[in-house]
């Protein structure tokens, strides 16, 4: 009897390991912020594309041309969130996942940046929409 109890514990506690880390997966591998303090009017398109990438989309107007990225802020990887996540993994055997997994699915805040750039491609105006697009959600 004492040995069929060890073996099903035995058995949780290697189950709960698979069942483990996806929420200390999540915030081990989140997104850095955008610094948008690095940005500013009168800057070569250049300089933002070094700073914020690639956009997921660019059109150019009468005025010279538009750059739109989506991007999220408030979900930089973190070694203390994991580590809390793993904690509480081992603490519940795995249970925890059941919480921890939509927690970290909800951490961030998605936006869209809107730069204007004029004709000589020297940033304009940048704006900023809480939400992503419909084109940021195909990136």
């Amino acid at each position: 009897m004492k040995y069929l109890r060890l073996v099903v514990i035995v058995m949780l506690a290697i189950s709960s390991f698979n069942l483990a880390s996806c929420s200390v997966g999540m915030a081990m591998h989140g997104k850095e912020d955008v610094n948008l303090s690095s940005i500013t009017v009168g800057q070569d398109r250049s300089i933002v594309l070094m700073h914020l990438g690639q956009p997921y989309r660019t059109f150019a107007n009468e005025n010279g041309r538009v750059d739109t990225y989506a991007v999220e802020r408030g979900n930089a990887p973190s070694v203390g969130r994991a580590a809390g996540h793993a904690v509480m993994d081992l603490l519940t055997l795995g249970l925890w996942e059941v919480i921890g997994t939509p927690i970290e699915g909800f951490a961030g805040e998605e936006f869209t940046i809107t730069i204007e750039y004029s004709s000589d491609d020297k940033l304009k105006s940048v704006a900023t929409t809480p939400g992503k697009s419909a084109m940021g959600s195909l990136k």
